[in-house]
């Protein structure tokens, strides 16, 4: 094997081909894929994935969480791995190129490389996270957070689903339990291509973005309980309503957002329940939850104080009693200024333009900013449409993202300091 002295060109025809090869396992009804978290279809999507690696000589471990780590060998193998990844799980109805662009792209990376009988100085790794959707079980990205250390095992491992079943039973029936201690191996740096789950790029016309952070991002769970009573006999101003306690609330959040100057604010209700609904019934219970996000860590701790006062008001306004749980925290995090001027010099040398932008969704590269360089790469999705089966980038999108991978985890792999 030699080094590598020259550009490596990926294939693009193969890039597509192992993206599609990857909608094929659990397709769902309108073109995009229902592969969640530690089922049938997530074990099946990882074992093609070794197929592909086993045929170009690469290795595998898994650690106790089912993250999956693939290595090649490097000229001085001992060093740390330069690594590569993102995850294969979607949503319940999900799209085709979220998390796999990033893992598919890396496997593209290791192919080139192999056709060309090139090793590196520097080890490389591709790496699959468990669970980074977060839709079966919650939290999200909970393979990087455990094995980063900032999410705790008890968290992860009982975390349950809808039917009661715990992540960690879901990954013993899986196969996808290894024996490698959480936190193993050492990384010497992290890089993760991702559609960018928005509109900017596209609507800018760029076809790559350079990630230089992720906004911070807050779970909120809330119930309101309130007094089922009969819609016809009991008078307006006699009730304890705690779904109109519930719009209230959302809408006097919604004011709170849209009032933000920078635009920057968001406020997410993606889930709401009328418990033991009927038609004739004033609800007697609401469950909702809430995602809040900013770029500014002051301003989403403003945010945050805001959504607390207004659901005691609004709940005191309707006669309800409240439950406000913080489920999740994911602060402001900045990625490694080394790594994004080495995404830079990639764009530079390919004749590109490429802004720097932030990324409005979390992603596993959060978790392993705290433990390792870290950087992001992002290409443009259709109409800025993700965790839908309508999602779509464009083949070309995907390939100069992934040639922009490989040119800077090359020249990060050969780098000569130590």
């Amino acid at each position: 094997m030699t080094s590598s002295s020259r550009p490596v060109d990926i294939d693009a025809q193969r890039l597509w081909d192992s993206l599609m090869q990857m909608a094929n396992i659990g397709p769902s009804p309108n073109g995009g894929n229902r592969r969640l978290a530690m089922t049938e279809e997530d074990a099946a999507g990882r074992r093609l994935l070794l197929d592909w690696i086993e045929a170009i000589g690469c290795s595998w471990s898994r650690d106790k969480a089912g993250n999956l780590f693939i290595r090649r060998s490097g000229r001085e193998d001992d060093l740390p791995a330069v690594s590569m990844g993102s995850h294969l799980d979607t949503q319940p109805l999900g799209g085709r190129f979220d998390g796999i662009l990033g893992v598919l792209g890396g496997l593209e990376v290791l192919r080139s490389l192999h056709e060309r009988d090139i090793v590196t100085r520097r080890p490389l790794q591709l790496i699959v996270w468990t669970n980074e959707e977060g839709s079966r079980f919650a939290p999200a990205m909970g393979g990087s957070g455990v094995w980063s250390g900032r999410l705790d095992a008890a968290t992860f491992f009982n975390a349950k689903d809808s039917q009661g079943i715990t992540l960690a039973d879901a990954i013993e029936a899986c196969g996808e339990a290894g024996d490698q201690a959480l936190g193993e191996p050492d990384l010497d740096a992290y890089f993760e291509l991702h559609i960018e789950q928005g509109p900017v790029l596209e609507e800018q016309g760029h076809a790559v973005g350079i990630v230089t952070g992720v906004q911070g991002i807050r779970w909120y769970d809330i119930r309101l309980t309130g007094q089922s009573a009969h819609a016809g006999p009991t008078p307006m101003s006699y009730r304890h309503d705690p779904l109109l306690a519930a719009t209230r609330l959302i809408q006097r959040m919604r004011e709170e957002v849209m009032a933000d100057s920078e635009g920057a604010a968001r406020l997410t209700v993606g889930d709401f329940k009328v418990i033991e609904p009927s038609r004739n019934v004033v609800p007697g219970e609401v469950e909702l939850t809430i995602d809040l996000r900013h770029v500014s860590d002051s301003e989403l701790d403003a945010l945050d104080a805001a959504l607390e006062r207004i659901a005691h008001e609004s709940a005191e306004a309707e006669g309800v009693t409240l439950s406000f749980e913080r489920r999740w925290h994911s602060p402001v995090t900045p990625f490694d200024p080394v790594l994004i001027d080495a995404l830079r010099d990639a764009v530079e040398a390919r004749q590109l333009d490429a802004p720097c932008m932030m990324s409005g969704a979390g992603h596993d590269a959060v978790h392993l900013s705290h433990v390792t360089p870290t950087v992001m790469i992002f290409v443009p999705c259709r109409d800025g449409i993700s965790h839908n089966e309508a999602e779509y980038a464009e083949p070309e999108h995907c390939a100069l993202g992934t040639q922009l991978l490989c040119d800077a985890v090359i020249a990060r792999a050969e780098r000569e300091d130590s």
